[in-house]
């Protein structure tokens, strides 16, 4: 299979929408990260996702729509829960989990009687769902396990010739996947956190919301992000979790052993710190900068020939939970600092 790579445009979006209607497999931009898209009803179409990508067939999948009409659609009730965080955040990176009305396809869902649905905030990815008029099921559009795409080379760099399109839009703003909550309760439940913060939700509410995000879960899964490890570079990361001094002396331990040291760090780390490779994400203050980076980041590793990768720990406050929930999945393992010495 040839990969088309394509221009967002007027033209191709229908012809990217055409692709979609036929049961194809196509990438396209959203303000997170790029989504790998297929027609959330077609169940023979979303199986190319998951053989596109090499992902567990427990993991469910995010459906993709263009309006709150759309939505409901596909779901028994959207509830009053629900209607408060769609009014507030949508479009934008938030994702409800609702009761499905069964016309989604099965292994979108995984089996469960839930679906997760969102509504993009980037023009592209609405004005491809509108014309093809399909809620379009759409994980990222990277190899599984691997750090989410977010631009349209490094879609290409993944899936090229596993995939019929890729929508170029240009650059994410985001940069972390969406926000899940469970509004099936009585009570919401943040399953991944993202773009939105939990302060955030709380503030719309008005009432405390429980933050069940988990490495690991036995059962099957609600949410993309709950079971499996996600977002790890070519070569081995260890997380820091230290003061600036410690960081320094594991960089100069790793040094000794003949290792070449990449870095994944703030800009005031960065000043402070010698390496074969330094990649920056921003200042520690601007969190937000943070999160927009760090997928670009852990892709850049693949063009160096460093052996592992020392990354930095960051202040957890607001899209700073999101941030560091995604370090621990793509880290190899943790590195505490025995501050009782």
């Amino acid at each position: 299979m040839t990969t088309s790579f394509l221009l967002w445009n007027d033209e191709n979006i229908q012809k990217v929408s055409e692709w979609l209607k036929q049961g194809e497999v196509v990438a396209f931009p959203t303000e997170t990260v790029y989504g790998l898209g297929a027609d959330a009803t077609n169940e023979v179409a979303i199986g190319k996702i998951f053989k596109a990508k090499g992902r567990p067939s427990d993991n469910p999948l995010i459906v993709h729509l263009s309006d709150v009409e759309q939505m409901s659609r596909y779901v028994t009730e959207i509830t009053p829960i629900a209607k408060q965080l769609i009014e507030a955040f949508m479009p934008g990176p938030l994702t409800v989990i609702l009761k499905s009305n069964g016309k989604i396809a099965k292994n979108v869902t995984a089996g469960l009687d839930t679906v997760g649905l969102r509504i993009p905030d980037h023009l592209a990815a609405r004005e491809l769902i509108k014309a093809c008029d399909l809620p379009i099921a759409a994980p990222s559009a990277n190899l599984s396990g691997k750090p989410s795409p977010t631009s349209a080379v490094h879609v290409y760099q993944d899936l090229k010739d596993k995939i019929t399109a890729i929508l170029d839009g240009g650059p994410t703003g985001v940069g972390v996947e969406s926000t899940v909550v469970d509004c099936t309760g009585q009570h919401a439940v943040i399953l991944r956190p993202g773009g939105i913060t939990k302060q955030d939700i709380e503030h719309v509410l008005q009432a405390p919301v429980e933050d069940a995000t988990v490495l690991e879960t036995k059962d099957k899964p609600k949410s993309p992000g709950m079971k499996y490890t996600h977002y790890e570079p070519e070569v081995p990361m260890i997380l820091i979790d230290g003061d600036d001094d410690y960081f320094r002396t594991q960089i100069n331990q790793y040094q000794s052993e003949g290792k070449k040291v990449g870095l994944l760090v703030s800009e005031e780390l960065a000043r402070q710190s010698q390496a074969d490779t330094v990649m920056t994400v921003g200042t520690r203050e601007d969190i937000a900068t943070v999160a927009n980076q760090l997928y670009h980041a852990l892709r850049s590793f693949k063009k160096t020939d460093v052996d592992v990768i020392l990354a930095e720990t960051f202040n957890e406050d607001g899209v700073g939970q999101a941030v560091m929930n995604r370090m621990r999945k793509a880290a190899t393992y943790i590195d505490i600092e025995d501050k009782s010495k």
